[in-house]
This record gives C-alpha cells, structure tokens and sequence, in this order.
C-alpha cells in the first residue's frame, strides 16, 4: 500500500490508510480490536484479516454490520464456502478443504492401493483439510488407516507417529503447522520409516528447513498457486525484493509474496469504485472480478469472484522438496494445474 501511495497516488486520487491491530490469535480479542476499528477507527473495510480460530468470532459481526471482510488470511472452509450466509466475507488464502481434496486425487491418481495416514491439527486446519482429503480420495483406490489428531498446544506427538507406523500408513498427510510437521519428519525418521509425506501449503516457506535437515523431507509434496521467493530471476518476485526492501517491508518469503499478491487484488477492487465508493460498492467490485491476473500468479492461474463464489484462490499446481547438490532444501513444482469446480 505504501507503494501504491507513493508511486500512483492512491486508489481513486486517495490514500490508502492502513491500520493494524493485534487479534492474539484468540477470538475474544478480535472481536474486540475489530470493533474498535470499525466504530472507534471508523474504518471503511476489513482486509487479510490473519488466523482461522480469532477471526471465527469476527465474520459474524462484519457481516452484521454490512462491512467488506475481504481476503481473509485464513484457509477454514467456512471463510469462503456461504456467500449466501456471510455476503461481505471473502475467503484469501486457499481453503483448506479445497486443498485437502486435491491431495486426495493427486493420491488416487498417483499412488493407487497405498495406505494413507493423515495427522490433523485439532482446529480449522485440520478439520478441514481431513475432510478435503477424504473427499478427494477414490475409496476404490486408497483408504486411510489412520486418523491422528494433536492439539495445537501439545509439546510432542510420537504416539501419534507411532500409531500411523503401526497401522501400515505408506502416505501421510500433515494437516500440521511447522513445528509439528517438522516433529512428524524427525520422528518418523528416528523410527526408521520413511513414508510419502504430504504437507499442508502453511509449511511451504523455506522456513521449514531451519527445522530439520533438508534430506529428510526430500519428495514432501505440498500446493500453491503463486510464484516463489527464490524465483529471483522473475521480475515480478525481483519487484517484490524491492518493494520489500524500500517501503520497511519483511524479508522476502512465501508469506510475504501472498501478502503482497492480496494488496494487488484490493487495489484493483478498489479502483473499480471511483464513480461509487461505498461498501456495497466495493463488494460489487470485488465480486465483478473475472479471470484477473497478477504477475505474481503463476501462469495459468487467475482469480475470479461473483455472489456465489468468495474463494479467492482455488487452482495451482503441486510442489515438491528438492535438495541442492550443497544440502540445501528448496520448493519447486510439478505435474498438471489442479481446480476446484
């Protein structure tokens, strides 16, 4: 946004001004900071707001109050699946359930008759992402034998590693954040099994690798629909380093391109409400969007929107751990484009 201030004006011959509050991951919290921004604040839409479990307690309210919830930074089912329901929430990063089900087909297309085990976070994540798996998979070819779920404020999870093992799981899926799937990697090495790993895209930063050595999760499979940080050499990302380094944004990572891809979007719905800046405006725009394109995208992949459809991102082909003659871990990807019809 500070780019687009300084480089184009604003949206509309406006600033845009951002404020920022902290949800602490507890929706009691968001609540209460979301209300300050829209009745203290006064502010005219809530955008990428961050955390499946704070903002469950949000949607219902914006949705009251008739304010845009627009590009939720949070993969639960729910933030994109009733537009009917919840008309002002648009859903951001892709939905877990969604993504869950192409892991089930890519499963079942891939490695028929293998035995999957899927280890689940006891949230939104999880749920979700179980739910997708099940969906996807093609019950002729491949049955889960093992369902683990962990809670997110567990200090260890080798029953959980150990029980998929025992039942014979030879795919298992991570529905885990990073610090888990990395526990899940380590442990499962440490009992000399080695299965086809399948990690939830929250796990796709080369983050990860700081957590354990690259080799042992070389193959893991995940999913994304964007361009990624190490992809220098493509001007789009090399204008993200820069925008990064000039405005005070973060290092570059996964996170930071998507972050970056979602302001793209609001400043094109934005600039679609010149001649009728107002909230139901601005939703009209937002769901008038169709096939748009950013350079952050990969090719292939656009964004469309109506009343009926508030996911954002629902296509993008799978990804897979490669290590680098030095040891080092990185993303890349692979195979066909998957879509959610």
């Amino acid at each position: 946004f500070k780019y687009i201030n300084e480089t184009k004006g604003g949206v509309c011959g406006r600033q845009i001004v951002l404020k920022v509050e902290d949800n602490g991951n507890d929706p009691a919290r968001g609540l209460e900071v979301t209300r300050k921004l829209v009745e203290q604040d006064k502010v005219f839409a809530i955008f990428g707001a961050v955390g499946d479990l704070p903002h469950s307690s949000v949607q219902p309210y914006l949705n009251e109050k008739g304010i845009p919830d627009l590009f939720v930074t949070g993969g639960a089912h729910a933030y994109g699946a009733e537009p009917e329901k919840y008309p002002w929430t648009v859903g951001g990063i892709p939905d877990y359930r969604i993504e869950g089900s192409f892991y089930g087909r890519y499963i079942s297309e891939n490695l028929p008759g293998k035995k999957v085990g899927v280890l689940y976070e006891e949230q939104y994540l999880g749920w979700d992402g179980l739910a997708g798996v099940k969906a996807g998979l093609d019950p002729e070819k491949n049955q889960i034998v093992s369902e683990q779920p962990y809670d997110a404020a567990a200090i260890d999870i080798r029953s959980q590693i150990i029980n998929m093992k025992d039942a014979g799981a030879e795919v298992v899926v991570l529905y885990s954040t990073a610090g888990f799937t990395a526990q899940a990697i380590k442990g499962a090495d440490r009992l000399g099994w080695h299965p086809q790993f399948i990690a939830s895209y929250v796990n796709s930063d080369p983050i990860l690798f700081n957590f354990f050595p690259p080799k042992l999760a070389e193959g893991m499979i995940s999913f994304n629909a964007f361009k990624l940080p190490d992809q220098t050499d493509d001007p789009a990302i090399a204008q993200h380093y820069e925008i990064m380094r000039k405005y005070g944004g973060p290092i570059p990572g996964v996170f930071t391109v998507y972050a970056q891809l979602t302001a793209e979007v609001m400043v094109e719905a934005l600039s679609r409400t010149c001649d009728n800046l107002t909230r139901r405006g601005l939703m009209d725009a937002v769901e008038s969007l169709k096939d748009y394109r950013s350079e952050l995208l990969l090719p292939g992949v656009t964004i469309t929107l109506s009343k009926t459809d508030h996911y954002t991102l629902q296509s993008g082909p799978m990804e897979h751990v490669v290590v680098t003659p030095d040891g080092k871990g990185k993303w890349e990807y692979f195979g066909p484009m998957y879509n959610f019809e």
